[in-house]
């Protein structure tokens, strides 16, 4: 296999995947189906194994690391002012294609069975701030709850920042702890080929594309929806602000999306994603590992944009309800302040609860759309990942801080592991240029 590169491994898991899943389902194998089922709930197992230390390590590492940039305040600010600006035009975008094809129109479900989803109150605005602050730091861990997680890693950061040469001891640790995580986690993502090949197997198998028949405006409308975000609001932020070349961004970045897609995790593709920002797309080590962790958490331009503006305008023509141009504000100004909601889980329930809660929807569509979520997650996730590693790029070049040569140079290999983030910044702080 190390023939192969690693992304056209993926492309043939993913043609093995549907073979076999096609193979099952025509034949009602169902040792197969259990086969495939048991493969890639392994694999997306094994990522998640990994997202509490994870997420905790990275975000206390990387908020401790901002003490040695200058502009750090500027910094972060001009990330989060670009998550808000791309999550408000994949918005847009998807506000403008579901006036276009109306979803909802003409579709006739049964809604005697539809039951509200129980999402242990994170329906409302009240819930989801309140439960961004853990009652418990040991249930946040271990009921794997992203944003308490992120919550508690950015106190703790700041806390060691703030305590200088007392909080070396832990940061130290912390250090050490994130290195052998990532290092564990990318012996995971080289079996993505066999969990490609087990999760799009087991999707085909038990779904197959009947499945998307009711709800097939919605479904081909998510997918253009996220593939008008990737293929002409990202390249043309790259190239007018920028200056960077789609081709080659999605050339360098193409493994992590494509990872993206077939694990439906963002925090799980986190390592690929911060890795190919650094060594493929040339945007600052100290930089990318502040930008990347909080984008992996918060930027979900396909899961907090695209899909609940397109899911509220089905939800609402399906029930018969009329929105004005006071709703579809409100689902932009859900979808650009409520991103961080989603978590970097597989799914976007949370943030689809929270968009019809707003708007005054049933909250029974929720349930209409659970069959089909696994098959809409995939392009949702793929996009989501993407804008991670775009605004960091947007970022870099307007603060002097991409690397020309390594962006434009050929695609670096992923077959070896990463080196040790400690290693190098010990070696090349003093050589980098200072934010100004």
């Amino acid at each position: 296999m190390k023939r192969f590169s690693f992304s056209l491994q993926l492309l043939l898991g993913l043609a093995a995947g549907v073979a076999l899943g096609l193979a099952a389902r025509a034949g009602e194998v169902a040792w197969l189906t259990t086969a495939l089922t048991q493969v890639g709930s392994t694999f997306v197992q094994l990522l998640k194994l990994a997202v509490p230390p994870l997420v905790f390590t990275a975000v206390v590492v990387s908020v401790a690391n901002l003490r040695n940039v200058n502009g750090a305040a500027r910094l972060a600010g001009k990330t989060l002012g670009w998550f808000m600006a791309t999550s408000l035009a994949a918005v847009v975008v998807a506000i403008g294609l579901g006036l276009l094809i109306d979803p909802g129109r003409g579709v006739t479900i049964a809604l005697d069975g539809a039951k509200a989803v129980d999402l242990e109150g994170a329906g409302t605005w009240t819930d989801f701030l309140t439960g961004i602050v853990p009652t418990n730091i040991v249930t946040a861990f271990a009921e794997v709850k992203v944003l308490q997680i992120v919550f508690l890693g950015i106190v703790i950061g700041a806390a060691a920042m703030a305590a200088g040469e007392k909080a070396e001891p832990f940061l130290a640790f912390s250090r050490s702890v994130l290195e052998l995580v990532q290092k564990a986690l990318w012996w995971v993502i080289r079996l993505a080929p066999i969990g490609t090949a087990g999760l799009i197997g087991k999707a085909v198998a038990t779904y197959g594309w009947d499945l998307l028949a009711p709800l097939a405006k919605l479904s081909a409308g998510v997918y253009l929806g996220c593939l008008a975000v990737l293929l002409v609001v990202y390249p043309a932020l790259l190239s007018l602000a920028g200056r960077v070349s789609p081709v080659t961004f999605y050339r360098n970045a193409w493994p992590a999306i494509e990872l993206a897609f077939v694990s439906r995790s963002s925090v799980g593709t986190m390592p690929l994603t911060q890795r190919v920002t650094v060594e493929r797309l040339g945007v600052d080590r100290d930089y990318a590992s502040f930008a990347v962790p909080f984008g992996a958490t918060t930027k979900m331009d396909g899961c907090a944009a695209v899909y609940p503006a397109l899911a509220a305008i089905f939800v609402a023509q399906v029930f018969g309800v009329q929105l004005g141009l006071g709703d579809y504000l409100l689902i932009a100004f859900v979808s650009v302040v409520g991103s961080a909601a989603t978590a970097g889980l597989t799914g976007a329930i949370v943030m689809l609860t929270l968009t019809l809660s707003t708007l005054g929807l049933p909250l029974e569509g929720v349930g209409l759309l659970l069959a089909i979520d696994p098959i809409l997650d995939m392009i949702r996730t793929a996009t989501n990942v993407a804008g991670q590693m775009v605004v960091p790029v947007l970022v870099a070049r307007s603060e002097g801080r991409l690397d020309e040569g390594v962006l434009n140079a050929p695609p670096q290999s992923l077959e070896e592991p990463p080196a040790a983030p400690a290693d190098r910044d010990a070696d090349s702080r003093d050589a980098e240029p200072a934010l100004v």
